[in-house]
């Protein structure tokens, strides 16, 4: 790329904390790149993003788009005039896309980019809403097909992560054992309670773990109205399909029992800020875990798809070992960058094999590392962004 770019980003950042799943991040990860990479950022600082993803009960969907976008494009219409914008960015949900807006910022000459990660958690087919961006970022190998059945223009590129330049320097001590960070799930714990009984000496760190049993879903707010229960019934049988709407219901009126394990004596506390990455790089060995929880499929066969984590921790230069999941031998030289078990039973001997080999986990350490800070980049992706959209000259 010639020359520093100029980035409109709407990334769910918010005026006012909401009580959804963490998302703050995500702009911090954005804002942190593009001022290292020397690209500008553009953000409209009156439209808080985040709100659109409230429950539709709590928030009045259609006024929140309208109010949003419309302070969006306007101060997309006196920025681009004053210093033209090279492409609008989006990480949105499809609840919370005005398509309408979208046409009007790519009539100003500006092509719309949308990010989204978890396509093969929450989609069968590509949503409606996102069919007026002129490309998607798509991070899972997985989605491809979805976006291809559509003839939608996608780019197959990692996760969007940055990692502080302080958290970068190599590990000089590893003082926490092998260690997994995340929220407790059905899929989680049953992994890592057949580990544990197989000897795993695991920490694990992150909300639910040190509970008597698995940290709940928030409660789903209640229909006002007969029609408003059918109609999210009908939505849930069209995103997730027919033998997912029959698993969910069964288990509804036949709930499982609840699995008994004490994760208790492994529960640590969770970490935020730098003391999250620490966690992660001073891990004998940093867990990773690809499973989902999903009615559309059964809890003994889950699906896997490649998370942030899969960034993450090797950017950092963490001894990392997770779960195979397609498109991971893409991002990583197998073995040899990262290293990966497909059972429990790999989980378990792998990462044993790590603990008891500290040149190896050096090895990898320095290996992944170098892998993700070369290619697995915001910077790097957005460059391979603007050479598609034709503004990198």
């Amino acid at each position: 790329m010639n020359r520093p770019l100029r980035i409109f980003l709407s990334c769910q950042q918010s005026v006012q904390s909401h009580a959804v799943p963490a998302y703050s991040f995500w702009a911090d990860y954005f804002r942190g790149a593009l001022a290292e990479a020397g690209h500008t950022l553009i953000e409209a600082p009156d439209c808080d993003w985040a709100a659109g993803l409230l429950p539709a009960e709590q928030l009045a969907r259609d006024g929140w788009a309208e109010r949003t976008w419309t302070t969006a494009v306007e101060f997309i219409r006196r920025e681009h005039a004053r210093c033209p914008i090279d492409f609008f960015l989006g990480y949105l949900f499809p609840q919370q896309v005005l398509p309408s807006a979208v046409t009007a910022i790519r009539e100003l000459g500006i092509p719309c980019v949308n990010f989204f990660c978890d396509n093969v958690r929450e989609f069968r087919r590509v949503p409606v809403a996102y069919h007026g961006f002129d490309l998607h970022w798509v991070p899972e190998h997985k989605a491809m097909p979805l976006y291809a059945r559509d003839q939608l223009p996608c780019l197959l590129a990692p996760m969007a992560c940055w990692v502080p330049p302080a958290q970068r320097a190599p590990v000089d001590l590893e003082n926490l054992p092998v260690t997994f960070v995340g929220t407790r799930d059905e899929q989680r714990e049953h992994l890592f309670a057949e580990a544990i009984a197989l000897g795993l000496h695991v920490d694990l760190r992150g909300p639910g773990w040190e509970s008597a049993s698995t940290v709940p879903a928030p409660p789903p707010t209640r229909a006002k109205n007969p029609l408003t229960l059918l109609q999210r019934q009908l939505a849930f049988a069209r995103q997730h399909g027919v033998v997912a709407f029959a698993r969910k219901h069964l288990r509804s009126f036949f709930p499982p029992s609840p699995l008994s394990f004490d994760f208790a004596p492994h529960a640590r506390p969770s970490q935020f800020g730098d003391a999250y990455w620490t966690t992660l790089r001073s891990s004998t060995v940093c867990l990773g875990v690809n499973r989902y929880p999903s009615h559309r499929f059964p809890l003994a066969r889950p699906d896997t798809y490649s998370r942030l984590r899969d960034i993450e921790a090797p950017m950092i230069g963490a001894c990392y070992l997770t779960e195979w999941t397609e498109g991971l031998d893409l991002l990583y030289d197998l073995g040899i960058e990262i290293e990966t078990y497909r059972d429990v039973t790999e989980l378990v001997e792998k990462s044993k094999g790590l603990v008891n080999d500290a040149p190896r986990r050096a090895r990898l350490r320095a290996a992944g590392q170098r892998r993700a800070l070369a290619e697995h980049t915001i910077p790097r992706t957005l460059a391979a962004i603007a050479l598609r959209l034709g503004c990198s000259r």
